[in-house]
């Protein structure tokens, strides 16, 4: 069969636009399986945050609840108004410490227990992951909120 000038054209720039539609799939495709979103202690408690996969929580790590097993240790992360306990096994950061910031990223085990694959302090005296910064916030302005009404 002869193609004539105007077809081969044709199917070329349809090869093309196809290539390309390929290749943003993969694109999309990579960039979603590598998302990871944020959420509150109080998130997790209403089950908004995902049960089998990857999610950073954000907050302070609660005073009195680090209790470590060699180089496995247990914490409790909270926005002042509900708490998520968070397992890791690992080294902790130098700079965590109770009563900081601090965001994890790992999964919800089925009792709503988070087990973290990574754990993330502030890095100096002023700063706080700004997730939690704003979670802890939202959590101050809920409870001024619930102390006004009469």
């Amino acid at each position: 069969m002869n193609f004539s000038p105007r077809q081969k054209r044709f199917g070329l720039i349809a090869s093309g636009v196809l290539v390309l539609c390929v290749a943003a799939a993969f694109v999309l495709n990579a960039f979603n399986s590598n998302l990871v979103f944020f959420f509150t202690p109080t998130q997790v408690l209403n089950g908004e945050a995902p049960r089998n996969k990857t999610f950073r929580i954000g907050g302070m790590v609660k005073t009195g609840s680090l209790q470590r097993d060699g180089t496995s240790v247990s914490f409790v992360v909270t926005d002042t108004i509900n708490d998520t306990t968070v397992h890791y096994s690992g080294l902790l950061p130098d700079l965590f410490k109770e009563g900081k910031g601090v965001v994890a990223q790992g999964k919800l085990d089925e009792q709503g227990l988070m087990t973290a694959s990574e754990v993330l302090a502030k890095h100096d005296e002023n700063y706080m992951p700004p997730e939690a910064q704003h979670a802890l916030d939202k959590a101050a302005q809920a409870r001024a909120a619930q102390s006004v009404k009469p």
